[in-house]
């Protein structure tokens, strides 16, 4: 099942192991576990550390478990681990063979104590790229902490079962057969959701830090770009991001990145976190900021864990998210019908209706790709045409199982108290009003400036976008602000760092003309 060029680099990995690692399947009839069957066992065969047998015992079937010979398993895939997977699987069989994980001597800790049993399942697409990072961060607590069960669950194959729970967005993850969450999630927020002490003691640590020069909150292309070009030129740099990536994460392919011809958002993501790990940067993920209390010498930044950062210049590059609709139905059936990734959730609505909202390049993207696994697709533009590029309609008009509708203007998701069964719109044209039964509706209308924590407090126009100079300067002395959640036109990655660039280097020439001699000198003389 295997590529060479894969099962080499498998190969060389599994040269890693220090302990000897078991794969137990439990496995069926099914033309799956045929595949599953193949794939471990090509994985066995590559080391002699690895062992493979076939007398689990687990309910859900096909699917297999990873650990220690003679120890309970803690870790199962209830699927074929392939796409974006894989990753799971190899950094499963590594950490169960006890290569240590990349994480801090305190957040291992704090997994440690964690007391009690807990049985995690995570409901995935294979086409998800948000979804491995939630397996990972649970599959790596199942490994040190023996209190602690994670089930990765490929809601394609047991769609029957995702249905009859109630998932209809994924990641979803259960804790003990309750919701615990949906949406990517890392480790940091797994950990506080479990963990209030160490939360407790992690705001304390990060209130006790000595002010920055410099702190950039976003952890996208624009506060990569600020937190690197401010460590370059020799200040005290600190980054704040809820999650490393911003928006890149939950772009699916980036043909347009100029001198890459092509790469996938979590690639790219994770190398701007590698690049920002190369320098002297405080890198503080899984932090969200909550308010901003500027002061006339060091200005404040509020985290929604309590703890309280100072700094003399900010750079905010606090990204945008998707926009709502704000009718009827939306958030009350949202993970239940109502999505915004296709490339996530598609693979759940295999057979079944859905609708597209959005005629932009994002909505028709969406409905070629939700034709290849939806019975049908609808989509439907406010506008009496379609804004998305000539190539885009001409392949969406190929295809036999859309429907677009024109002049649309949705009014209500529908639903049966469970889960989304249809959308009412008004036809503008006619004022007719009309109704689809469906499964899925995909909202695909655009972005909003993650702003709402900063109204109040600077210039926002009536977007809700930071007002910038040409500079990067906001409205505040010494905050500075730049990538998709300004007034900066075109939101678009190459732009993004480029403004966070110029935000940087605009904050460092704050800092050396500031009224503090003896600072400012010795900037000055870092930066030579």
């Amino acid at each position: 099942m295997l590529d060479d060029n894969i099962r080499n680099q498998l190969s060389t990995y599994l040269e890693k192991l220090r302990e000897p690692v078991e794969l137990a399947a439990s496995l069926d009839g099914s033309a799956a576990a045929g595949e599953m069957r193949a794939l471990l066992a090509e994985i066995a065969a590559l080391s002699p550390k690895v062992s493979l047998r076939e007398d689990g015992e687990a309910e859900r079937r096909p699917s297999f478990s990873v650990g220690r010979p003679g120890e309970a398993h803690r870790i199962r895939f209830a699927g074929l681990p392939m796409g974006h997977e894989f990753a799971s699987l190899v950094l499963a069989l590594l950490q169960a063979g006890s290569h240590p994980p990349k994480i801090d001597a305190a957040q291992a800790e704090r997994i440690r104590n964690l007391r009690g049993l807990r049985r995690f399942e995570t409901f995935i697409s294979l086409s998800c790229h948000n979804c491995p990072d939630v397996v990972q961060a649970l599959n790596l607590m199942a490994v040190l902490n023996p209190g602690i069960e994670a089930t990765m669950v490929d809601g394609a194959l047991f769609q029957d079962e995702a249905e009859a729970r109630g998932i209809l967005a994924v990641p979803a993850v259960l804790l003990d057969g309750q919701p615990f969450g949906s949406g990517r999630m890392g480790l940091e927020e797994i950990l506080a959701k479990l963990d209030n002490g160490g939360a407790a003691a992690e705001a304390a640590s990060l209130t006790a830090r000595e002010p920055y020069d410099v702190l950039v909150v976003g952890g996208g292309p624009a506060g990569a770009a600020a937190a690197i070009y401010a460590a370059r030129k020799g200040l005290r740099t600190g980054i704040v991001a809820e999650r490393f990536g911003g928006q890149v994460l939950d772009t699916l392919s980036i043909e347009n990145f100029i001198s890459v011809k092509r790469t996938e958002g979590p690639q790219l993501a994770a190398a701007l976190e590698a690049h920002v790990r190369e320098y002297d940067i405080d890198l503080m993920a899984g932090q969200r900021a909550e308010a901003l209390v500027p002061g006339a010498e060091l200005h404040q930044l509020r985290l929604a864990g309590g703890a309280v950062l100072k700094a003399k210049a900010l750079v905010l590059a606090s990204g945008a998210r998707w926009r709502e609709t704000g009718v009827p139905g939306e958030a009350e059936y949202k993970t239940r019908g109502v999505c915004f990734c296709p490339h996530c959730d598609g693979p759940l609505f295999r057979g079944k209706r859905v609708a597209v909202i959005g005629g932009g390049n994002s909505g028709v993207e969406a409905a070629i790709d939700l034709a290849g696994v939806a019975a049908h697709v609808t989509l439907l533009e406010f506008e009496d045409k379609l804004r998305a590029d000539a190539v885009l309609q001409a392949r969406l008009g190929s295809l036999a199982n859309v429907t677009v509708v024109r002049s649309a203007r949705t009014t209500e998701v529908l639903g049966d108290g469970r889960k989304v069964i249809g959308l009412a719109y008004v036809d503008r044209a006619s004022g007719a009003a009309r109704t689809l039964e469906l499964e899925g509706v995909f909202v695909q209308i655009g972005l909003l400036p993650g702003t709402d924590w900063l109204k109040g407090t600077l210039a926002l126009n009536r977007f809700g976008e930071i007002e910038v100079d040409a500079r990067g300067q906001t409205s505040l002395p010494g905050v500075f602000a730049a990538g998709d959640a300004t007034t900066s036109p075109y939101k678009q990655i190459v732009i993004a760092l480029g403004d966070g660039a110029k935000a940087a280097l605009s904050a460092f020439e704050y800092l050396i003309r500031s009224p503090a001699p003896a600072a400012a000198a010795e900037m000055v003389h870092t930066a030579s």
